[in-house]
C-alpha cells in the first residue's frame, strides 16, 4: 500500500523536479514556436538578434582566451629556454668571457693607465690593436667641443692615432678610455634592451662622476676608482647581452617555425612574447658583481689593481672592511641609486637616512656630491 504524501511536506524529488522546470522555462536555450496569445511578438526580432550578437561575442571571447592561453604558454616555455640558456651560461664564466667582448688588451690598457706616469708608448700600441677604440678617440678630438685641441686651422681633420693621444694627454686618456670601453660592453643594437642600457649607462655616469669627486675630496687614487666604478657594470652589462642575444635567437627561430607551419594563433604568440626582463633581473642581482671580478680572474688580471677593488665590492659583507677605494666606490653607486630614485619619487626620506648612515657619508662628502653637474661627464 503506497504512503499518501498529500498536503503534507514536500519531499526532496518534489522539490528537484520544480526546481527543474524552473530552471528550464528561465535558463534553457531552446526556442518555442509561436502559441497561444503570441505574447510580446513584437520583441521576437529584436531577441533573436539580441541573442546572435551575444553568442558572436561569447565566441569572440573564447577565441581570446584561448589565444591568451596560448600566448602565456608560449611566453613561459621562451622564458624558460632563455633563462636556462642563461644559467647555463652563467655556471661557466668562461662562456660569458667569450659573449663579453671583453679583451685580455683592454685590461692592460686599463691597468696600464692607472700608473702614475703611464708609458705613452705602449698606451699608443694597444690603442692601435683596438681598432673601435682607435675610431672612438679620432672621432673625439675631432668633435666640435675638442676644436681646442687641434691645430688651430680648424679645418684640418687629425687622423693618426699618435697625434690624437698627444692632443688628449694622459690625465684625459685616464678618463676618456674607461668611458669608451662601458660603452662598448653595454647593450647596443637591441631593441629589447634599449631603455635598460640607457639607465645603466646613466647610472655609471653618476657613479664615475660621484667616485673622481669623492676621491679628489679625501685625496685617493682618482684613476682608480673613477675606472673601478665604471667597471662595477661589466657583470650587468655581459649578462644583458648574453640573455638578449639568447632570446633573439631563441624567437626568431620560433617565429621562422610558426610561420613555416602558417598556424596564426602560435606566430602571434610568439610575435607577443616580451623579452624575460624580471627574470634576467634576477640572474643580474644573483651574478652580476660576481661577474666583474671573475672575468678578469680568468684573463690572469687577478692581481690588479682594478680586480682587487672589485672583489671587495663583491665579496665583503661589512662596509666597514673595505679598502679606501672600495669604500669610494661604494658610496658613489649608494648616491647614485639614491639620485635616481629621488628623481623617479622610489625612495622614502628614513630609508635615504639608512642608507647614509650605513655608508658614513660625512657632511662634507655629501656637500661635495651635492655640487657636482651629474648630467654630463667632462672627457676633454
Amino acid at each position: 500500500m503506497a504512503v499518501s504524501v498529500a498536503g503534507g511536506v514536500r519531499p526532496g524529488k518534489v522539490i528537484e523536479v520544480e526546481r527543474r522546470l524552473y530552471k528550464q522555462l528561465i535558463m534553457g536555450k531552446e526556442k518555442l514556436p509561436s502559441q497561444f496569445d503570441d505574447l510580446d511578438k513584437h520583441l521576437e526580432d529584436d531577441a533573436n538578434k539580441l541573442e546572435v550578437e551575444r553568442l558572436a561575442i561569447k565566441a569572440r571571447l573564447e577565441e581570446q582566451a584561448r589565444a591568451q592561453l596560448v600566448l602565456q604558454r608560449i611566453s613561459e616555455q621562451l622564458t624558460n629556454t632563455v633563462i636556462n640558456s642563461l644559467e647555463h651560461q652563467l655556471n661557466s664564466p668562461q662562456q660569458m668571457l667569450a659573449q663579453s667582448g671583453l679583451k685580455e688588451s683592454h685590461i692592460l690598457l686599463l691597468d696600464l693607465l692607472l700608473n702614475k706616469e703611464p708609458d705613452l708608448r705602449r698606451v699608443r700600441s694597444l690603442v692601435d690593436n683596438i681598432s673601435w677604440l682607435s675610431t672612438d678617440l679620432i672621432n673625439l678630438i675631432n668633435s666640435p667641443a675638442s676644436s681646442h685641441r687641434r691645430p688651430q686651422r680648424s679645418e684640418v681633420k687629425v687622423t693618426d692615432i699618435k697625434l690624437v693621444l698627444n692632443y688628449i694627454g694622459i690625465e684625459n686618456l685616464q678618463a676618456v678610455i674607461p668611458y669608451f670601453f662601458l660603452r662598448h660592453w653595454l647593450p647596443s643594437g637591441n631593441t629589447n634592451l634599449i631603455w635598460a642600457s640607457r639607465k645603466l649607462w646613466r647610472y655609471s655616469m653618476i657613479t664615475a662622476i660621484a667616485a673622481k669627486a669623492l676621491a679628489a675630496l679625501h685625496q685617493k687614487d682618482v684613476a682608480l676608482v673613477y675606472s673601478a666604478a665604471l667597471m662595477k657594470q661589466l657583470g650587468a652589462a655581459t649578462i644583458l647581452n648574453a640573455s638578449a642575444r639568447q632570446f633573439e635567437n631563441t624567437w626568431g627561430t620560433w617565429l621562422r617555425e610558426t610561420s613555416a607551419k602558417r598556424d596564426k594563433t602560435l606566430y602571434d604568440a610568439v610575435m607577443a612574447s616580451a623579452f624575460p626582463a624580471e627574470e634576467v633581473f634576477e640572474q643580474v642581482m644573483s651574478y652580476g658583481e660576481q661577474l666583474n671580478w671573475q672575468l678578469l680572474d680568468l684573463m690572469d688580471f687577478n692581481q690588479s689593481q682594478l680586480t682587487q677593488v672589485l672583489k671587495e665590492l663583491d665579496l665583503n659583507y661589512h662596509f666597514s672592511e673595505f679598502s679606501a677605494p672600495s669604500a669610494i666606490v661604494a658610496k658613489a653607486s649608494c648616491y647614485a641609486k639614491v639620485l635616481i630614485l629621488e628623481q623617479s619619487r622610489l625612495i622614502e626620506p628614513q630609508e635615504k637616512r639608512v642608507l647614509f648612515d650605513y655608508y658614513e657619508f660625512t657632511e662634507q662628502e655629501l656637500i661635495r656630491l651635492k655640487a657636482q653637474n651629474y648630467r654630463k661627464l667632462d672627457l676633454v
